[in-house]
């Protein structure tokens, strides 16, 4: 188709001795226990410690990312909609506000605040869980973050295939409007159910290309970076997982933005098509340079200050419910 150019302490308290587990993932790193064979712990107890610091990781992330669903939704649709049609920022921006004012950046915002929380659970438990894992063995405990952020990030790729009908309803909403799902309705009639998943490779690629510098980025700036005490530097605090959420969101979107170029025409098609023929029509239209900066300053903005909103409110809630615990124990 041619186209023109609920009070936070709840949350807090529902995740208390989950998030306390997530503290693991930035101390185990510079705090490493080196225990004797009769100290070390079985397999099964391992496994269990892993996953448990895993589901207490992507809790909290889950709770800090449908805060920037709400706050955050109508960049997101303006980076997708210039995915799917090129433009540049402000004319899309002006383009979807002729469609249906305000209301129009918000099409989709049901799907999307599912699929984002669910999104971040993945990513973080992905990290958490695999660094918890590795830091748990004696002789892997001490590979390069970069070979441990690898395997969270092949995890987190693949549970982004589960959530791929709630991203095509999501997406095509963003793109198409309010006659999106419509569309999306006579493409399954015509091509079958299968579409759900269009882009699922996309998605896939995408998730891993992107999960694996945003967390290896934050895992290095966060154990290279000085630390400050939340009660005592409260702004300094803040300012550091402010800086190191903006610099893992720029770095991972460079580096994926191509991938999610591609894989946004193909799920949005009104018709099935390959991603050899969703490569040949942005490249037709605003050659390797709309393939590979499409939408791209759009995200960086809209990721920046999700990563920002995301490390601030993770980090605060952690931190809190650690200290809870402590407080608890003794």
């Amino acid at each position: 188709r041619n186209r023109l150019g609920p009070p936070a302490h709840r949350c807090i308290k529902g995740v208390r001795a989950m998030v306390f587990g997530l503290t693991a993932l930035h101390t185990t790193q510079r705090q490493l226990v080196v225990m004797s064979p009769a100290e070390k712990e079985p397999l099964s107890v391992t496994l269990k410690n892993a996953a448990w610091k895993a589901g207490g990781g992507g809790i909290a992330g889950g709770i800090a990312m449908f805060i920037n669903v709400g706050t955050l939704m109508w960049m997101r649709t303006t980076v997708n909609f210039q995915y799917r049609y090129g433009m540049t920022t402000m004319e899309a921006l002006r383009h979807l506000y002729a469609e249906g004012g305000v209301r129009r950046f918000y099409r989709g915002i049901g799907p999307a605040l599912f699929q984002g929380p669910l999104s971040r659970f993945g990513d973080t438990a992905s990290n958490a869980g695999m660094l918890a894992l590795w830091d748990s063995f004696e002789g892997t405990k001490n590979l390069p973050t970069a070979a441990k952020t690898v395997t969270a990030s092949a995890a987190a790729a693949g549970f982004r295939v589960l959530l791929m009908p709630i991203d095509a309803c999501k997406t095509i909403l963003q793109v198409e409007g309010a006659n999106g799902l419509t569309l999306l309705g006579a493409k399954i009639r015509t091509s079958g159910i299968g579409v759900l998943w269009n882009g699922a490779i996309g998605a896939m690629s995408a998730t891993f290309v992107g999960h694996y510098p945003w967390f290896f980025t934050y895992n290095y700036l966060n154990a290279a970076l000085p630390t400050y005490d939340r009660k005592k530097e409260l702004p300094k605090y803040l300012a550091r997982n402010a800086v190191v959420g903006f610099c893992s969101s720029a770095v991972s979107d460079t580096i994926s933005n191509s991938v999610r170029v591609l894989k946004t025409t193909v799920q949005t098609s009104t018709v099935a098509i390959t991603y050899g023929e969703a490569l040949k029509m942005v490249i037709e239209k605003d050659g390797i340079s709309g393939l590979m900066f499409r939408g791209l300053v759009t995200k960086i903005i809209s990721n920046g200050c999700q990563g920002i909103l995301f490390s601030v409110f993770w980090r605060l809630g952690q931190d809190y419910l650690a200290q809870r615990e402590k407080e608890k124990k003794a």
